[in-house]
């Protein structure tokens, strides 16, 4: 169980890690900071003071799609080699190069997982330790055992199912995240679609495209 503690005020960041009880969890995933861009010597800083205070393990994430700015590969591989508690790095830039530099030149110890999951079989191909999903939440055995064949190395099994699920993919982000999964789950009894303002559910017509991609899979 991994729990969410981040932000873009590292003071805050730290205070709320100190105080929160977090002996259920096993490890706190934590977003680079958004909205305020710091540069890469703010971005080591800000998750250096989470390192030295978290009494869990860390993951980092990075989605500069959301936060409106990237975490380098070599400011990640810093951090990593840095602090033994900085243990895994949620990757969703949504840029197979750079996840490649972060394959390549990481901390053997040192676990790249996907953010993205129209990445995540090519990652785990070259070295990715699996994914932190979306569609996984609405099709898990589907698209566990797609990651389950690619971290075993059957690269033809894997890329079947990696094809079966692309449509879905691209649909449950089509009107954002989380207005698509949630329609998902609408069609698979698991929840209602509801979303808080600003986000609002998915329209009729991308209701009706992910209806039929379920009907007919």
């Amino acid at each position: 169980m991994v729990l969410g503690i981040g932000g873009n005020n590292t003071a805050a960041v730290v205070k709320d890690l100190q105080q929160l009880d977090l002996s259920s969890f096993d490890a706190v995933l934590s977003v680079s900071p958004y909205y305020n861009k710091p540069t890469q010597e703010g971005l080591y800083q800000h998750f250096k003071a989470i390192a030295e205070v978290s009494p869990k393990p860390i993951i980092l994430y990075n989605v500069p799609g959301r936060t409106a700015k990237n975490m380098d590969p070599d400011t990640i591989i810093r951090l990593a080699s840095d602090f033994s508690n900085i243990v895994a790095v949620k990757e969703a830039a949504g840029n197979m190069d750079q996840a490649l530099r972060l394959l390549q030149n990481k901390p053997d110890d040192f676990m790249v997982i996907s953010g993205d999951d129209m990445m995540a079989l090519p990652m785990a191909l070259t070295g990715g330790a699996g994914v932190i999903s979306v569609i996984g939440q609405g099709l898990p055995r589907e698209f566990s055992d797609m990651i389950r064949f690619a971290l075993d190395g059957e690269s033809k099994e894997a890329s079947l199912l990696h094809f079966k699920l692309m449509d879905i993919i691209d649909y449950i982000f089509e009107e954002g995240n989380p207005a698509g999964i949630k329609s998902l789950l609408k069609k698979l009894s698991i929840c209602e679609p509801y979303v808080r303002l600003p986000l609002v559910q998915a329209t009729p017509e991308l209701q009706e495209k992910i209806s039929t991609f379920i009907d007919y899979y």
